[in-house]
């Protein structure tokens, strides 16, 4: 998003816009005929999953406009919180003290890590907001596509859903008047990558995972984000992790390991 050559919610939407004819190719492929049926099954909570996605891209990508990517990549990463919440109100799956132990635990680790870029003031302060807002969106988004699995494949949820989320930001980029066409070949492979990497393949595997795993343990597993991001920062842009930072990488991956134990005994028992 920091050298994209458009606006942040052009971006959002260039991501999902180039990513759709490998995603319906898929769906229609490997579906097996059930491309519609899929949809028709369960399209409230498919197009509920694009609305969300929508807004947590438009608000992410605004936030790390404003604010550092360690920032926004940070507060982003505040969905387990919401759907933890959202899990206890909405079904009635109180927390154990085992699972809050190791979100606790994967939270300090994340703000170990990328605490030292925190930074206040102006901009910053509006970017962090923008920051919390993105997590409740995203923690909306799993928790929905948690649901959507039990009847639509994988395939048809990322087909239809990123429908739904082009639809939303293409006038949501026009509208605010931002860049929307990238100025040259290095603009548009930058657009490809995003969408060939990070959509089809990032949330496509995200998805599938969700069908398989509690969307507690999901979205607290996605915590590794943070943590995976400074690594390819320190490699790729010369972003070095001091011990400070190794030890938050640490106390994170932790966390998330008991999350794993919290999660398998509740489901033993």
């Amino acid at each position: 998003m920091k050298v994209s050559e458009t606006g942040p919610v052009a971006t959002a939407f260039w991501r999902v816009a180039l990513a759709l004819p490998f995603l319906w190719a898929w769906s229609v492929i490997g579906s097996r005929g059930g491309h519609v049926a899929g949809f028709v099954a369960e399209r409230r909570l498919i197009v509920a999953a694009g609305l969300f996605f929508a807004g947590d891209l438009a608000v992410w990508h605004w936030s790390i406009m404003l604010t550092s990517v360690a920032n926004a990549t940070l507060l982003a990463n505040l969905a387990p919180i919401f759907v933890a919440l959202a899990v206890w109100l909405l079904y009635g799956k109180r927390p154990t003290a085992l699972f809050l132990a190791g979100l606790a635990a994967a939270l300090a680790g994340v703000a170990v890590l990328l605490g030292g870029d925190f930074r206040a003031g102006g901009g910053a302060v509006l970017g962090d907001i923008l920051g919390v807002v993105t997590a409740m969106f995203y923690g909306a988004y799993q928790l929905t596509v948690t649901r959507a699995r039990s009847r639509a494949s994988t395939s048809v949820i990322m087909a239809w859903s990123g429908l739904v989320t082009a639809v939303v930001l293409l006038p949501l980029a026009l509208g605010s008047g931002e860049q929307l066409f990238p100025h040259s070949a290095a603009g548009w492979a930058k657009l490809v990558g995003l969408a060939l990497i990070s959509q089809v393949a990032g949330q496509s595997l995200i998805a599938y995972a969700m069908a398989h795993l509690p969307a507690t343990f999901s979205s607290v597993g996605l915590l590794a984000q943070p943590v995976i991001a400074a690594a390819l920062a320190w490699v790729l842009l010369g972003e070095t992790l001091g011990w400070i930072e190794i030890a938050g990488a640490i106390v994170v991956l932790a966390g998330i390991r008991v999350v794993h134990q919290a999660e398998l005994g509740r489901r033993i028992t």
